[in-house]
């Protein structure tokens, strides 16, 4: 197979890809002789693209699956997209809004009906995205959270759960999106700091003139204040505590009471205590008894009438509000009544503030917390009939506390019981219309039946007129389910058994808790097993100046686009050449204009790979970097040309294929063969591990420094001057150490490996596998390194080395050749064949003693070396002269900038010392002109 003149990935990425799949090699064998690698794949929203993050940690994913699957483990990677409830009924919600429907005017089952309608047809595009990135997984057990396995499986943890008292319904308080009308989770509220203001409202002591100022930066809420509190050490208002005071605009009284949460440092010293509207004053109110006073309707506006409950959800009646509020939206009812306190002579003080305002990410809406009916999962308490005796919570923390389960990096152990050790019930409810609808029925009664179907529960409700409730799961919830539901719980299946538990979670460090640490808590509650045993945590992908990449920054950057590469100019056009979205222009402009005007070259998946790869440093964030990019394409370059060099000089000879014919292996031959075997050890260390940017970097080192830049041309002489055994082993080196490299890099670079392998392997006696994904992995094998071989060889590199550095003292060009004398022991004659053409020399020879002449010599060991070189002794002084001129001109100029007066205090350091480091160079060098300048005479 020939191949072409140069390296263009597309043809070859694509033609490979259907190739593997076709051919069933992304599927595990089922050989339960074999030790079983399994992964599973973080589920991306079906609603997604492919993004850096992704490339990144999709890089590691399949490197991870690559490398196992070379060592013949039974190996799944499990692939799958998630339903995302809230991101994908607001994308379907906007399309019905451009035809002016609503989902309400066309009712749930029409509406979800829709949104299976738009999955089916717009859903796949992530997927698609990451075959882009040679993902090897196992796409016949692909996915969706909410097809009809997984939700037969989520009903069944539903179910288990709450017969063993662990999920319950409640009311409790929530991060509430209004324009959603839903509650949400942590994770979808974004906290940023704004521009705010702090009040400082009066609350007159009951009963007397005094009265306390109360900081707050949100007024609006104060209608449901039930209490102000103070630092119980804060000797300035102990007097208080006990009294009542009048809560402004109410009519209401509420006392003084002192709690640790107080910063009496912060502010005025009081606090007002609001549990139904303020997360911290809920658990103030909890443990000081208080009720719950809910001023707003699930709109954000402000209710006629307050709900007042207690923490047990009860309601315990209700209060009046003042009929100027009620119906006004957060802002309008702000408004009104710092007025109203003004005007009344309460609003003490207006000061700017910055302050964090929790929004919506997917709506920006600002986050109420709100008391709403939701369920929950209990955390800490025990299930019925449960024989380990633990809580969910506990199952989880004593699985990582003893090692069944590792963080890598260590330090985020600390993160994750930090989380763990003052979890909260889980609020598993959302009030939408796409997800897992909650298998429970209630009567007219309002009692609960929780049943696997309706038949089911009208089976526990004979006679009953029966509703479904309508709130669906949250997304994590069948998230957490992933590592058992995909391999076929709760029947006891042979991929259950082989796979479970996985080797590796490879996930970002923000869902430690949203998703880990609940697949940690439901695998091993349901199945007694850990989900998997290591969780590499990577870091962030961030632009090249280390800003986080978003839409609002205009720096996002989709990894297809660096794989085919984008055409940006003209911009103007609507339709650019190469531009796949063009409305995405602008971004892709910014971010990319200054390195590349034109716009991305086609790197190619290999190289954004191994891009990645270098990259992942456990733990650290990365910025990326697109000339480094851009290296790692030349890369792939050099590893294809290096190739089609050896077979050319390969094609129709003998590469050693039969064994019974003699080879006589050079030193050079024997150094590289042990050069190959460490780098078998460094990279097989790596990768297992999780050091993709060590294997990188010796992947890197060995085939461009060591093979190519070194041995290459070694075997050039080799084959050139050798008798026909020295040749024969040559060749068979060449061919055989480039094989071997070609695996050790495939999990990196799938593609370019696998076009090249397909070429060299036979040459290589090695064409026991049709694809070089199922190939074997190498093995190193520390006794063929030959200690006196890599001697002989560092010997040459320190001495073409010196070579070149005389070169470069004497100004000779690469066009000049020059003959080189060598002073020292005849056995430095086996280097001279390699001397002339890697020093560029006419000649070199072995003396006894240097000639005598003016020329510079260098050391290398205990040999002197000197070129020869016959030189026009007039012009060389003109040319000494000339650059003598300049050199000295441009040390003139920093001598005095550094010498004006001030500079040197006032500019910044790094500054100064990047002039004071030329000004030593220039200096340096006028000093060698002089040299040279005085042998000339």
């Amino acid at each position: 197979m020939e191949l072409a003149k140069s390296f263009e990935p597309g043809d070859i990425e694509r033609r490979w890809y259907d190739t593997w799949e076709k051919a069933g090699y992304f599927r595990p064998s089922m050989d339960a002789s074999r030790p079983s690698f399994a992964i599973q794949l973080p589920p991306p929203n079906v609603t997604g693209t492919l993004h850096m993050g992704h490339a990144f940690n999709q890089t590691i994913m399949d490197g991870l699956t690559r490398f196992y699957r070379m060592q013949g483990h039974n190996t799944l990677w499990v692939p799958g997209t998630d339903h995302a409830g809230i991101a994908t009924q607001i994308v379907v919600e906007r399309q019905l809004a451009e035809q002016n429907v609503n989902r309400h005017e066309l009712g749930r089952e029409a509406f979800t009906a829709k949104v299976w309608e738009w999955k089916e047809k717009s859903g796949g595009t992530i997927t698609s995205q990451m075959r882009r990135v040679g993902c090897s997984v196992d796409w016949s057990r692909e996915y969706f959270t909410m097809d009809d396995v997984r939700a037969d499986v989520v009903t069944e943890v539903f179910v288990r759960l709450f017969e063993q008292g662990l999920i319950y319904r409640g009311k409790r308080l929530s991060n509430w999106d209004a324009r959603l009308g839903t509650a949400i989770s942590d994770l979808e509220v974004v906290s940023e700091e704004e521009d705010g203001h702090m009040w400082h409202i009066k609350y007159p002591v009951a009963g007397s003139d005094e009265y306390v100022t109360v900081a707050t930066t949100r007024p609006e809420t104060l209608l449901g204040d039930v209490a102000v509190a103070i630092n119980p050490d804060d000797e300035r208002y102990r007097h208080l505590l006990g009294k009542e005071l009048e809560l402004p605009l109410t009519g209401r009284r509420i006392p003084v009471i002192a709690d640790d949460y107080v910063d009496r440092e912060f502010g005025t010293g009081f606090v007002k205590i609001t549990p139904a509207h303020d997360f911290n004053d809920y658990q103030v109110g909890k443990r000081h008894g208080t009720a719950l006073i809910n001023v707003m309707s699930l709109e954000a506006t402000i209710l006629p009438r307050a709900q007042v409950f207690g923490f047990d959800g009860t309601v315990q009646g209700s209060i009046e509000l003042p009929a100027a509020y009620a119906g006004l939206s957060v802002p309008q009812a702000r408004k009104a009544m710092l007025a109203d306190l003004e005007a009344q002579g309460l609003l003490l003080d207006t000061r700017p503030h910055k302050l964090m305002v929790p929004r919506g990410d997917r709506t920006g809406t600002v986050i109420e917390p709100l008391l709403t009916d939701q369920w929950f999962v209990a955390m800490d308490k025990v299930g019925k009939d449960d024989p380990t005796g633990q809580s969910i919570a506990a199952k989880a923390i004593e699985a990582v506390r003893s090692g069944e389960v590792r963080f890598i990096p260590e330090n985020w152990v600390n993160t994750y019981n930090q989380w763990m050790n003052n979890i909260q019930d889980w609020c598993i409810s959302r009030q939408l219309w796409w997800g897992h609808q909650i298998p429970a029925w209630y009567d007219e009664d309002g009692n609960l039946y929780v049943a696997r179907n309706e038949e089911d529960a009208r089976a526990q409700a004979p006679g009953k007129t029966l509703r479904r409730e309508e709130d669906v799961l949250d997304t994590w919830f069948s998230a957490a389910l992933v590592p058992f539901s995909t391999l076929g719980w709760p029947e006891d299946t042979p991929e259950l058994r082989a796979f479970l538990t996985s080797n590796v979670l490879v996930t970002g460090y923000e869902i430690i808790f949203f998703w880990v640490a609940r697949m940690i808590m439901m695998t091993k509650h349901f199945t007694g097993k850990v989900p998997f045993r290591d969780v590499y945590i990577h870091g962030m992908v961030r632009d090249h100046e280390g800003k986080k990449m978003s839409k609002s920054e205009g720096n996002v950057i989709d990894p297809v686009d660096l794989i085919d590469g984008i055409e940006l100019a003209p911009l103007v056009e609507k339709r650019t050449t190469g531009l796949r979205r063009p409305e995405k222009a602008p971004s892709i402009k910014k971010a990319t204009e200054k390195l590349f005007p034109e716009g991305i070259p086609a790197f190619g998946t290999d190289a954004l790979r191994f891009t990645m790869a270098s990259y992942a440093t456990l733990g650290r964030s990365v910025n990326f970097d697109f000339k480094r990019c851009e290296g790692y394409r030349n890369f792939c370059n050099k590893l294809w040309n290096a190739t089609r060099f050896v077979m050319m000089n390969l094609d129709g000879k003998d590469c050693g294929q039969d064994e019974s014919l003699p080879l006589d292996y050079s030193f050079a031959d024997k150094w590289i063969m042990g050069r190959l075997e460490t780098a078998k050890s460094e990279v097989t260390e790596a990768l297992r591990t999780y050091r993709f940017d060590l294997a990188a970097q010796s992947i890197y080192e060995f085939v461009w420094n060591e093979y190519c830049d070194w041995y290459v041309e070694l075997a050039k002489v080799q084959m050139q001057t050798g008798g026909e055994a020295a040749q024969r082993a040559t060749r068979r080196t060449l061919v055989r150490v480039l094989e071997v490299a070609l695996r050790l890099a495939h999990p990196i670079m799938p593609f370019i490996t696998e076009e090249l392998w397909q070429t060299v392997s036979p040459l290589a006696n090695a064409r026991e596998a049709e694809s070089i994904m199922v190939a074997g992995w190498p093995a190193a094998d520390a006794s063929r390194i030959d200690e006196a071989a890599n001697a002989r060889l560092a010997g040459l590199k320190d001495m073409v080395n010196a070579v070149r550095n005389l070169r470069g003292e004497m100004g000779l060009g690469p066009a000049v050749k020059a003959p080189l004398f060598i002073e020292g022991s005849e056995a430095l004659s086996g280097y001279l064949p390699y001397l002339k053409p890697l020093a560029k020399l006419s000649d070199a020879t072995v003396v006894a003693r240097l000639p005598e002449d003016d020329a510079p010599v260098a050391l290398c060991g205990e040999a002197r070396l000197m070129l020869k070189v016959e030189i026009d002794r007039e012009a060389e002084k003109a040319r000494l002269g000339k650059e003598a001129a300049k050199a000295g001109a441009e040390r003139d100029k920093l001598v005095a900038k550094l010498g004006k007066p001030g500079y040197v205090d006032k500019a910044p350091a790094h500054l100064v010392e990047r002039d004071k480091a030329q000004l030593a160079e220039l200096n340096d060098r006028l000093e060698k002109i002089a040299a040279q300048l005085a042998k000339l005479g």
